[in-house]
């Protein structure tokens, strides 16, 4: 926000809950309203009412910023404390759904999360994204097609998944294969795709820190269902950076980051054991929608 952009129209600004969110709403308007202006003030209105209704104490106040001064300590270039506190208050997902909207019959947008490569490789189809075939062999086979049902040749179907322990490769890289259980496919003419991996387990977030303990004293959990990430681009196309989810998984029903819609809920299909291990299969349709007017081709990336 840099102030630039108009805000909200009228004279000025609503009268306020407090008198100081009221002189504040005054100074404001004496400046010149903005959509910065109008973020600032709608801030201050509602914790100005949080804090009506609630009456914290003065102990309570230094605890709430002592929480916030906890948070800015476990922000660093290798964890983003802010981020995960955003999460699992719903607001990254609440966001990710207003700038990303699907119309009825299209497949959902989700968060992309930290885990994403770009580097990764290009495969032949059916090739196996598993390089250290640790896990349940899963064979997923999908199509991606247009709104109207027409097939999409050659849009890329990017991949990136958690192992069987529910760890990404770039978690542990020291235990991983370098790209294990990520690819890049591209769909034949009838929109098609194959590969194979493994079944991923689902997984629960950083608890270490000082969100994971407000949420374990409000008594929520930060577990996330088994899935696996699609990213999917082709020309005259949004985009799209969707989950796809493990409805069988005991914690679809509580994602930590409110990724789970019921267009994203798949079953992973067990088959007949294939030399004494157990083996799954996934069959998923992803549907894109039009390129809309002045978008570019990286619109819904994030």
């Amino acid at each position: 926000m840099d102030g630039q952009h108009d805000g909200p129209q009228g004279d000025e600004f609503p009268k306020m809950i407090s008198t100081q969110a009221e002189e504040f709403s005054r100074r404001l308007a004496a400046i010149g309203q903005s959509r910065l202006a109008a973020a600032a003030q709608a801030a201050v209105d509602g914790l100005h009412a949080l804090i009506v209704e609630l009456r914290p104490s003065g102990e309570e106040f230094r605890q709430a910023i002592d929480f916030l001064t906890e948070v800015g300590h476990y922000a660093d270039a290798r964890r983003q404390e802010w981020v995960l506190f955003a999460d699992v208050l719903g607001v990254s997902s609440l966001i990710e759904d207003q700038n990303s909207p699907r119309p009825a019959g299209a497949t959902p947008n989700t968060l992309a999360g930290p885990f994403y490569r770009a580097d990764v490789p290009e495969m032949p189809l059916d090739g196996n994204i598993s390089r250290d075939h640790k896990g349940e062999p899963l064979e997923v086979t999908g199509r991606i097609v247009a709104l109207d049902g027409d097939a999409i040749g050659n849009a890329m179907v990017e991949i990136w998944q958690a192992n069987a322990e529910g760890l990404y490769e770039n978690q542990e890289p020291d235990r991983q294969p370098e790209f294990n259980l990520r690819g890049r496919f591209r769909t034949d003419q009838q929109g098609r795709f194959r590969f194979m991996t493994v079944k991923p387990k689902g997984y629960t977030l950083p608890s270490d820190g000082p969100v994971g303990q407000l949420m374990s004293a409000l008594g929520l959990g930060l577990e996330r269902p088994a899935h696996i990430h699609f990213r999917v681009s082709a020309e005259g196309f949004e985009t799209l950076t969707t989950h796809v989810f493990d409805r069988s998984d005991p914690a679809i029903g509580r994602d930590a980051i409110f990724g789970v819609k019921s267009e994203l809920m798949a079953e992973f299909r067990a088959l007949p054991p294939n030399g004494g291990k157990r083996k799954h299969a996934l069959d998923l349709n992803l549907v894109l929608c039009p390129q809309r007017r002045g978008e570019t081709e990286t619109s819904g990336r994030r």
